[in-house]
């Protein structure tokens, strides 16, 4: 899907070697994270199980496939993946009907980028009519492709959905700078080879080689991310 040789580093026209920017959804740029955990807390409840709070760490960040696995075999619930991933979509999709709260610092680093015409991808675990619904909330003319995770071979923490979008933004995976919220969206963009900011929503995210963790979207500007993609003489 990629080349495994890294192709030079090398300065933009503008003068930079950032050439993307990608973005997570849920938990980085919009404050919903708590809102799938409370959707799952409601509807095992319809079922009669009480989900460990232990849990959602376990499941925060994944697919929906493996989150609605994960809850029913740990509960013993009497419902298939399939049915479940549907109560949750339909339940989640409820619940933000109205308006989806940003994260702080978002509105503002989308409108950097958009100002500054950087190509920016949103790239989610979750389904697309999920997506859609919260576009709405984050303007879709910001971004110039967004990544669904029932819309790839593979979702994170798979690199699949950060090549794909890459690729499709005309950039290597070298030069995109990748904000994430949970451990499994930073493994996925760090599978891809590409310079992580990771922005903690729910448990600890520890720095590593090639991540930065900050305390939140405040603390990310374009000036920041231009800084991690260092251009190669």
């Amino acid at each position: 899907m990629t080349s495994t040789v890294p192709a030079p580093v090398a300065r933009t026209a503008d003068g930079h070697a950032l050439q993307a920017v990608l973005l997570d959804m849920d938990g980085t740029l919009v404050d919903t994270e708590g809102f799938w955990w409370d959707v799952e807390v409601d509807i095992f409840g319809e079922l009669g199980h009480r989900l460990d709070e232990s849990w959602r760490d376990v499941v925060v960040g994944g697919p929906m496939s493996r989150s609605a696995a994960f809850l029913i075999e740990s509960t013993g619930a009497a419902i298939g993946v399939a049915e479940l991933s549907v109560l949750l979509n339909e339940r989640f999709e409820a619940r933000i009907a109205d308006a989806v709260p940003l994260m702080p610092g978002a509105e503002r680093l989308l409108s950097e980028l958009a100002r500054h015409n950087v190509p920016t991808a949103l790239v989610s675990a979750s389904h697309r009519r999920v997506i859609d619904r919260v576009l709405r909330s984050l303007g879709p003319e910001r971004f110039a492709i967004s990544i669904a995770g029932d819309e790839v071979p593979r979702t994170k923490p798979h690199p699949d959905p950060y090549l794909i979008a890459a690729r499709a933004l005309g950039a290597h995976p070298s030069r995109c700078a990748v904000v994430e919220d949970t451990a499994t969206g930073v493994a996925s963009a760090e599978a891809a080879g590409c310079r992580v900011v990771a922005v903690p929503s729910v448990g600890l995210i520890p720095p590593a080689p090639g991540r930065t963790v900050v305390r939140s979207l405040e603390d990310v500007d374009l000036r920041f991310l231009r800084s991690l993609i260092t251009p190669m003489n």
